[in-house]
């Protein structure tokens, strides 16, 4: 069976925190490859945006139409707090179908870290666990919510290298971050392109 390419759509997005509009007439096409990098201020709405892409919200307004499976990174981890670190990853390598889970621990720099509950990890170390749950979804699109947040310049650097092969391989990276990636040919764009002025705020 031939599978489609992966595809991500936003068609002229609003959405709203409360009764404020964060942005308006926001709209792109990712295709099988593409990277976008979503800059903005804490607040600006990046989180909304990268929450209503993945259907976790409902925009104010417009659609986003999505052609293959989901891997979303954001703040929660969904690790069981109480388990060691390589339980609670295997828990979601065994969901996930994932075959690789060991490899994907030791690129991540997880090893020595299995047998420490989760709840100890260090913010850095959460964010590289939920890099791991990435990879073993083997999802054709990321949606990365400040992956370089807590992490130190090696684990940054990596975070690039991994979308890099990701959409060499024929993903798709949305990818908002206050801080820069080094992603060749990725696109980028400021939330704050798309704020309401004046009447239509």
């Amino acid at each position: 069976m031939q599978v489609s390419p992966p595809s991500l759509i936003a068609d002229n997005l609003a959405c709203r925190r409360g009764d404020r509009l964060l942005f308006r007439r926001l709209s792109f096409t990712l295709e099988a490859g593409a990277a976008c990098h979503v800059t903005g201020a804490n607040g600006a709405g990046k989180t909304t945006l990268i929450r209503a892409v993945a259907g976790l919200t409902t925009p104010y307004a417009g659609s986003v139409t999505r052609n293959g499976a989901l891997a979303l990174l954001e703040e929660r981890t969904g690790l069981d707090p109480d388990l060691p670190l390589g339980r609670a990853l295997a828990f979601w390598f065994g969901v996930d179908n994932a075959a690789e889970g060991d490899a994907i621990m030791a690129r991540l720099r997880l090893e020595a870290l299995a047998e420490v509950p989760v709840r100890y990890l260090s913010t850095g170390q959460k964010k590289r666990a939920a890099l791991a749950r990435v990879l073993g979804q083997s999802a054709p699109v990321w949606l990365l919510d400040e992956p370089l947040s807590g992490l130190d310049t090696v684990s940054q650097s990596l975070v690039s290298t991994l979308v890099r092969e990701h959409c060499e391989a024929g993903g798709i990276a949305l990818i908002a971050s206050h801080q820069p990636l080094d992603v060749p040919g990725m696109t980028r764009f400021a939330i704050e392109e798309f704020a309401p002025h004046g009447a239509d705020a």
